[in-house]
């Protein structure tokens, strides 16, 4: 992995975004290092990546025993609810 340093940079030499960060600062250490190909946790999977998971999804929805209605779903909750509150 490449890396580039350079020490006492000049604030004013950086791009905007950057030098609004250091208000009242002549000079910083300056640190650039190539990233690594996936640079952030919303890109997108590559190709195989994901496989693991569709197949766990798969297995849980397979292990389903029926479809549940929204009353029952919420009845189910509430009497969950009403045990903690009979504590």
């Amino acid at each position: 992995m490449n890396k580039i340093v350079r020490e006492h940079y000049p604030v004013s030499q950086l791009p905007e975004d950057l030098r609004a960060q250091f208000p009242g600062v002549e000079t910083v250490r300056l640190v650039i290092e190539e990233g690594a190909a996936r640079q952030s946790e919303n890109a997108p999977l590559a190709r195989g990546e994901g496989e693991d998971f569709w197949a766990t999804l798969q297995q849980a929805r397979a292990s389903l025993k029926e479809p549940r209605s929204l009353r029952d779903a919420v009845a189910d909750i509430r009497a969950l609810r009403d045990e903690w509150d009979e504590e």
